[in-house]
């Protein structure tokens, strides 16, 4: 099977790669090459089966590259995070949108192998449920991004539906919440506060936190969210909904309960709050979650909040 992960120097889609080089893909088959594309991979890996391809996805000649032989399976991880994309609205575009587009097109124009198209399995975000949002929420749940990164996943996970209408592809869309525990400031991640409150008690350093300690937030590690993409490759296509979109399930935590629970672990922490209205109204409001399509096809949150941390903080 040849496989194809774009973003795979990413926080999550490096993990992915991982996995992928270790266990394959159980009931589609094993990954006997795996190409690799990113802007700049940091560490490839050992492995005969991997191909690195440097660039924008997006771009034609990276396309060329990526597909001059056909794919049988996608993980479209590649983007912009959403601060960053709403502060460059031409970067978010460019990549987000229109190289999404591009990729999701060629795909479906590929030759079928052996009478079957492509799966692709597309990182979409919560992101497209926009502010403010209903006390619950569940598979019925109304769209309406309130952020051009919300708007580019909404459009992408659409056109992944058309095409797997039309025959072309075999899509299938996550829309994921805040992945933890990412490392560094993270860089044009609104919800970079999630993560950074792992960081600060693993080491033992002062945070002053941009929410309340009341605050609700939607929690998945990114072993977790690891093991959904993957789960939802080996989704069998029959049965599946005609959107082929998913919200898997979630912890919902408030920031002072995971820092109780951080400090039972690591200690006392040495937190303190300034809240910022805009960063608690997108990412401290979040209520209680369940698509039971989700839960049905077999998606799953990390259990419970003690093994969130250890799963955030996982190295692999």
């Amino acid at each position: 099977m040849r496989a194809l992960v774009t973003g795979a120097n990413g926080f999550v889609g490096s993990a992915l790669v991982r996995r992928l080089l270790r266990d394959g893909v159980a009931t589609t088959g094993d990954v006997t090459e795996l190409m690799l594309v990113d802007q700049h991979i940091d560490a490839i890996p050992a492995d005969a089966r991997v191909t690195v391809i440097n660039g924008d996805f997006g771009a034609p000649h990276t396309l060329d590259a990526v597909l001059s032989k056909p794919v049988d399976l996608v993980f479209h991880l590649a983007s912009v995070p959403g601060a960053q994309a709403e502060a460059n609205r031409d970067l978010g575009d460019r990549i987000n949108l229109h190289g999404t587009l591009a990729l999701f097109e060629c795909l479906a124009k590929q030759p079928s192998v052996h009478g079957t198209v492509p799966r692709v399995v597309f990182a979409s975000s919560v992101a497209v449920y926009g502010v403010p949002l209903p006390s619950h929420m569940d598979e019925h749940s109304a769209v309406h991004p309130t952020i051009s990164y919300g708007v580019h996943k909404l459009v992408g996970e659409q056109l992944l539906a058309d095409w797997t209408r039309r025959g072309s592809v075999d899509g299938r869309s996550l829309r994921l919440p805040g992945i933890v525990a990412r490392p560094g400031l993270s860089l044009g991640h609104g919800s970079a506060f999630m993560s950074a409150i792992f960081r600060a008690a693993q080491h033992g350093q002062p945070y002053v936190c941009p929410v309340s300690p009341s605050a609700t937030a939607w929690w998945m590690s990114r072993v977790c969210c690891v093991d959904n993409l993957v789960h939802a490759a080996r989704l069998s296509s029959d049965g599946l909904h005609a959107e082929r979109v998913w919200t898997p399930p979630v912890l919902r935590l408030e920031v002072g309960a995971l820092v109780d629970a951080l400090a039972h672990r690591f200690g006392p922490m040495q937190i303190s709050y300034a809240p910022e209205d805009g960063i608690e109204r997108l990412f401290g409001r979040q209520p209680p979650l369940i698509d039971r399509r989700a839960v049905a096809a077999g998606f799953q949150h990390d259990g419970t909040v003690e093994a969130l941390i250890e799963r955030a903080l996982m190295e692999g």
